[in-house]
């Protein structure tokens, strides 16, 4: 490309395609302009820099949604830092592990986690600078609203397609890991088939005058946590296109809450995650009889996790105008495929569409025959992230080449249709996604072993209709309480890693090698249930 594309260079010039007026970021009753949002995020820009941050620093935003997390966000790229999303639910020990692993100079936090940051950043020398957001400024933290409403000049730096970015998703191990990002890269895997042109633009001045030019801007509104990909890449892309992003004031998803916000803001996008968003959403709709509080929607995007036909026709007939878009994706393999639903074809099988990098491989890498009903791993070629960082061993075994081009091996199965597209089966091994969340076994496995009563335990998932999959234990502990082993794992993991049903055996299945026995632990959970 003739430009150095990165969100640094395209958040430096965004603002002069927009009115000053019109609002970039919504939540609640808060309404930040244009031209506030300009400001502030190179007032907290010129903080980060003024603190010691250079460029290719990390910065960790450990916050829930809000105007902060994506004023941080771009306020980072405009000082050529590093984005690094923090999981919120995070304990002391996970904090601690991410901020450390991912070497972060600048942490941005809610007020509320003031405590837990406190008790860790003994062991956090990188860091320079701590900024509270909300609450009683802790003493060794700057207050957010302070810096954000200095005044300071725009950083004149000299961004680059190779500026990164980071998104933390789980490992197979269970902790995170960081997907390195080029920016350049990320920019044209987002940009290609954009709302504002076919295709992406040539210079930054190409950009601005397709802002200019548009009859309307993207108003969307973010159901999940922005700290997770599929919220904040969506929001990201509505802030870069000039337009609004709407956020929710309650801690988790309430169905009633994104229905009035629907109705009085009237965004265009509503961005969710699979059936634990899509379900309450059309049990509201459904009970309230309220359809108009979407009428405004034209598309609702899911990534992450699969959702199922039949809420998405329950959905499409309070507004069957809209587009479903069920993106197939990752943090380390955007763009594998895609399934679109309209109310013309409601309620069909989920069958995904990819281009010619999404591949399906079989055990020797080559790839399956269409319509053969293999069973195979898909590859994503193209675009791809530089690898995990400062995880050579891992980047090896997600990375590989295949006829001398480079694909990244998520993990995902799948077979291949006659007429090309794609059936998603799940991902091979034992990762749990419950609600959207990655949820490693062996993780939670052990924190149970933690209880004195435990001798051993398997977790899995367990098909449920809220949550996609629910984490469930088969434990060997003679004369334990389920309900005190639950809250045994809440006190060492985030709250969403704790099993939510725990089944008492008399012995864990096992092989004789020593290996977990999933199959017949899921069995004994399932006679348990039926007894």
């Amino acid at each position: 490309m003739a430009e150095s594309w990165s969100f640094g260079r395209i958040f430096s010039a965004v603002a002069r395609a927009v009115p000053p007026g019109d609002p970039a970021l919504i939540h609640g009753e808060r309404v930040i302009g244009w031209g506030d949002f300009d400001r502030r995020t190179d007032a907290l820009a010129q903080a980060f820099i003024a603190a010691g941050a250079v460029p290719g620093d990390k910065i960790a935003h450990l916050m829930r949604n809000s105007p902060a997390y994506l004023e941080t966000t771009v306020a980072g790229f405009k000082a050529r830092l590093v984005h690094v999303n923090v999981n919120y639910r995070y304990t002391g020990e996970e904090l601690l592990y991410i901020l450390d692993n991912s070497d972060s100079a600048v942490v941005v936090f809610d007020g509320d986690f003031a405590e837990v940051i406190d008790g860790i950043r003994g062991r956090l020398p990188l860091v320079r600078l701590w900024v509270q957001v909300g609450g009683e400024t802790a003493p060794f933290a700057v207050d957010y609203e302070s810096v954000a409403k200095r005044q300071a000049a725009p950083p004149a730096l000299d961004y680059q397609p190779s500026d990164m970015m980071f998104i933390y998703t789980g490992g197979t191990t269970g902790m995170p890991k960081g997907v390195m990002w080029d920016q350049g890269d990320m920019w044209a895997i987002l940009t290609r088939g954009g709302v504002l042109m076919v295709d992406p633009p040539e210079s930054v001045e190409q950009w601005l005058d397709a802002i200019r030019a548009a009859e309307v801007r993207q108003r969307v509104l973010v159901g999940p946590p922005l700290m997770h990909g599929t919220g904040f890449l969506g929001g990201l892309m509505a802030l870069a296109r000039g337009g609004t992003v709407i956020t929710l004031t309650d801690r988790s998803f309430q169905p009633i809450e994104a229905l009035a916000t629907a109705r009085r803001w009237q965004p265009d996008s509503l961005i969710i995650v699979g059936d634990a968003f899509a379900r309450p959403l059309l049990r509201a709709l459904d009970e309230s009889g309220d359809s108009a509080a979407i009428a405004s929607l034209r598309v609702m995007l899911s990534s992450g996790t699969m959702w199922s036909p039949e809420v998405k026709a329950g959905l499409l007939r309070h507004n069957p105008l809209m587009v479903l878009a069920d993106a197939f994706s990752s943090s380390e393999a955007l763009g594998m495929g895609t399934s679109f639903t309209t109310a013309a074809d409601a309620g069909r099988p989920t069958r995904f569409v990819g281009d010619e990098d999404t591949l399906v491989l079989d055990e020797d890498m080559r790839p399956v025959a269409r319509g053969s009903g293999q069973i195979g791993r898909v590859a994503r070629g193209g675009l791809l992230p530089r690898g995990y960082y400062k995880d050579a061993e891992k980047t090896a075994r997600t990375f590989a080449e295949v006829d001398g081009k480079r694909y990244c091996l998520a993990g995902d199965q799948a077979m291949i249709e006659d007429d090309g597209t794609i059936i998603l089966l799940g991902r091979g091994s034992h990762c749990i996604n419950s609600g959207g969340e990655k949820i490693f076994p062996e993780e939670v496995e052990e924190s149970l072993k933690t209880h004195p009563l435990v001798e051993d335990a398997l977790v899995f998932g367990v098909a449920d209709e809220k949550w996609g999959q629910a984490v469930t234990a088969v434990v060997e502990a003679p004369g334990a309480d389920p309900t005190a082993l639950i809250a045994h794992v809440r006190a060492h993991l985030a709250g969403y890693k704790a099993p939510k049903r725990v089944v008492l055996v008399a012995r864990v299945p096992r092989a004789p090698n020593g290996k977990a026995d999933y199959a017949a632990a899921k069995a004994l959970a399932s006679e348990t249930e039926a007894a």
